[in-house]
């Protein structure tokens, strides 16, 4: 209830000169202290802020921290659901486990935002803190082109590189083409491959007899007759 009474007191503050429509929000902060927001509107509309934006700036201008439990109300002090922009937004930070106050039980932010999109999904395509990121002068080519994976001797062992090709620019532009990037040496040829992929879909693999493997996502090119296999 002390969450519903603070969002209930800061919703009395709001700006909604358009709409007529109040919101406030309080949250719960996992250091045990309270932040809290009110919707506010501007006379172009498409720039209002809602509540949970107010709040979340005050988070961080208060020290951070993860959001645990946040109640959000309307003009009559009802709990009120958070719009789909400011789901994200609560998703961002508190993540899945963010308890938000609802009729007749409190929800989960990952029951709110099924399959949401997050930090995890970007590293998909740049790559996890302190794994194989992209340059960033490479990085508008990220997706393009193909990544070829061989083995290598190095000191007498076995090792996997490879290298980054884009084939062609489009003509007059001026664009990269040729190698892009060479690989730095793996113990494996799945850490190469895993390099491969943070670069392009267009992932193959070379063994040691010159044969061709396909890495990549999608069916087989032409000219390429089986898929790798990690365990081969």
């Amino acid at each position: 209830m002390a969450l519903r009474t603070a969002a209930i007191e800061v919703m009395r503050h709001a700006y909604v000169p358009a709409s007529d429509f109040p919101v406030g929000v309080a949250g719960l902060v996992d250091d045990g202290r309270m932040v809290i927001g009110c919707n506010v509107e501007n006379a172009s509309l498409g720039i209002t802020l809602c509540a949970e934006c107010g709040m979340v700036s005050s988070l961080h201008a208060t020290g951070g921290g993860k959001l645990v439990a946040i109640s959000c109300v309307d003009a009559t002090g009802a709990p009120l659901m958070p719009c789909g922009r400011c789901r994200q937004l609560l998703w961002e930070h508190g993540g899945p486990d963010l308890l938000v106050e609802a009729v007749p039980r409190p929800l989960r932010m990952d029951e709110l935002l099924p399959h949401a999109f997050g930090w995890v999904d970007m590293e998909k395509v740049t790559g996890p803190a302190g794994g194989p990121e992209v340059p960033a002068d490479l990085a508008r080519w990220r997706g393009r082109g193909t990544v070829f994976v061989h083995p290598d001797l190095s000191g007498g062992a076995t090792i996997w590189t490879g290298y980054w090709e884009r084939s062609s620019g489009a003509p007059g532009t001026g664009e990269d083409k040729g190698i892009l990037e060479e690989a730095p040496n793996f113990p494996t040829a799945a850490a190469a491959v895993a390099w491969g992929l943070v670069r392009s879909p267009r992932v193959v693999v070379v063994d040691a007899e010159g044969g061709l493997s396909w890495a990549g996502e999608g069916e087989l090119p032409d000219g390429i007759p089986q898929r790798w296999e990690e365990t081969a």
